[in-house]
């Protein structure tokens, strides 16, 4: 059983899937008809019976959970930890628990982000205790879970409503309707599905969420850097035309308002090579 637990999540580019095959550290067994189930898990076939390796929604929705089933999952995730089930047609046969480790660079993207005036928000398709509980020790605002990818789609529109301008950070394959919906979309690009960068805006090559934080400063300070050339370039002109207008202007003027304000609106651009 731990052997086709390890083929089928290799088969996934899931952050979970991959936990659970550097811990098993088996080699693969023979499966075929692997299909993956948004936002639910992986399905695969073998000496033709039917696996599926998944959340507790697809378990639930196979009509296998248990009185005794739930008991131990609810342990395991009111401890923050994400659970995924190897089952076939009949039972569960193996119950896989895989915890998140919050790094230190991301508490401090996040605590960067609340002092830039930004509301955090998680969607997860973990459940809503584990949600809760990596969300409270990273110190984002608020968490959901339990979240299909159209559920991530739908939260980005209620954001979007609620805050206006809206962010989304995101990976997976289920993250990908949600990255297109929002106003920026955000991969990572190391640990990112290909479907993700490709739905996304901009990404993240190294992974780091700090570079987020560092991204929106930056584009504040090309935005207020922009401002100030377009209001540059416009005021030198508008003085030449009034100075034009009652015939005060002259040659060396009028190369100043065509050539000098170029210079200076790309003199003021540069100062931005120094951040």
């Amino acid at each position: 059983m731990l052997a086709w637990a390890a083929s089928i999540a290799g088969h996934s580019d899931h952050p979970v899937s991959k936990a659970i095959v550097t811990g098993l550290k088996l080699p693969e067994n023979g499966l075929t008809d692997f299909v993956a189930l948004a936002g639910r898990g992986i399905e695969a076939r073998t000496d033709g019976q039917l696996l599926v390796l998944g959340n507790h929604r697809l378990i639930e929705e196979r009509n296998l959970c248990s009185t005794e089933i739930e008991a131990l999952l609810q342990v395991h995730e009111t401890q923050g930890r994400t659970v995924t089930m190897l089952a076939s047609k009949q039972q569960v046969l193996a119950i896989f628990a895989v915890a998140d480790t919050i790094k230190d660079s991301s508490r401090e993207a996040v605590a960067e982000l609340h002092r830039l005036g930004v509301v955090s928000v998680m969607l997860t398709g973990d459940n809503v205790a584990t949600a809760a509980s990596i969300a409270k020790e990273a110190g984002i605002d608020d968490a959901r879970g339990n979240l299909l990818p159209e559920d991530k789609l739908a939260a980005i529109e209620d954001l979007q409503r609620r805050h206006g301008p809206t962010a989304m950070t995101g990976d997976g394959i289920n993250d990908a309707p949600a990255l297109a919906r929002a106003d920026i979309g955000v991969a990572m690009g190391a640990a990112g599905t290909d479907t993700a960068m490709e739905a996304a805006d901009v990404v993240i090559m190294n992974d780091d969420l700090r570079r987020i934080p560092e991204a929106i400063r930056l584009s504040r300070r090309t935005h207020a850097v922009l401002w100030q050339n377009i209001g540059l370039a416009l005021g030198i002109k508008a003085i030449f035309l009034g100075l034009a207008v009652f015939g005060n202007a002259t040659m060396w003027m009028a190369v100043f308002a065509d050539m000098g304000a170029s210079l200076l609106v790309v003199g003021n651009g540069v100062r931005l090579l120094r951040k």
